[in-house]
């Protein structure tokens, strides 16, 4: 059987449980039709690059499967008759990945915070900068804009 990773896109006004049950639906689909489902990954609601169908933002899925291109064609039939759902990609691939994806190591790296540590032209320490030049006093001429 063929390998894929299917990525779909549910409207940002339903909520995370019927997203699962839609999620639900399709490896119900999968199954009957003699494939699997090896891995699911919820991304959360995330922000759209442009509108789509006057959204601006997306519950984001991930499936990798193991199906007959029959199975995932039901699918994807089943998919683009959905009013929840947005847009879909489906990739074939040569193995799936094993553990998290790309999308959940980024977020575990953005969980991790600032690294840089503080920042000295935040009101701290100006380090080997100098002290900066004082100010003109002089008055300004009538008609000079700065």
């Amino acid at each position: 059987m063929a390998l894929y990773e299917h990525i779909y896109l549910a409207r940002q006004d339903i909520s995370p449980q019927q997203v699962e049950a839609l999620t639900g639906q399709f490896k119900t689909i999968i199954a009957s039709l003699g494939g699997k489902v090896s891995k699911t990954e919820y991304w959360g609601v995330k922000s759209l690059a442009y509108r789509i169908k006057k959204n601006r933002k997306a519950h984001f899925t991930l499936l990798n499967i193991e199906a007959p291109p029959a199975a995932l064609a039901e699918v994807e039939r089943q998919q683009g008759l959905s009013e929840d759902v947005l847009r879909f990609l489906t990739l074939r691939v040569d193995a799936l990945e094993e553990g998290p994806s790309a999308q959940l190591r980024k977020r575990d790296d953005d969980d991790r915070g600032d690294r840089r540590g503080p920042r000295p032209d935040r009101g701290g320490d100006r380090g080997d900068r100098g002290e900066r030049r004082p100010r003109r006093d002089e008055p300004r001429a009538e008609g000079e804009s700065f």
